[in-house]
């Protein structure tokens, strides 16, 4: 089962993006990894088995606040 789960994640530099792609690559079971919104501040992740809260939790950690906004199936 594919999913696509988006998180708001406090990001203030363009190190701290890089640190969370990055840390969010590294996952197992990430497919793609991308940001959106008109200041850069969502991370999307779409992959398979990829579990969304030790996700956040893991950017909480490395880089600041995350909010998790959604977790959708993919068809």
């Amino acid at each position: 089962m594919k999913q696509k789960i988006v998180m708001k994640v406090q990001m203030n530099c363009q190190k701290c993006r890089t640190q969370a792609l990055k840390h969010v690559a590294e996952a197992g079971g990430v497919d793609f990894v991308g940001l959106e919104g008109s200041e850069k501040d969502k991370v999307v992740v779409i992959g398979e088995g990829v579990d969304a809260v030790k996700l956040a939790a893991g950017l909480r950690k490395k880089v600041g606040h995350t909010d998790l906004i959604s977790v959708a199936e993919i068809k």
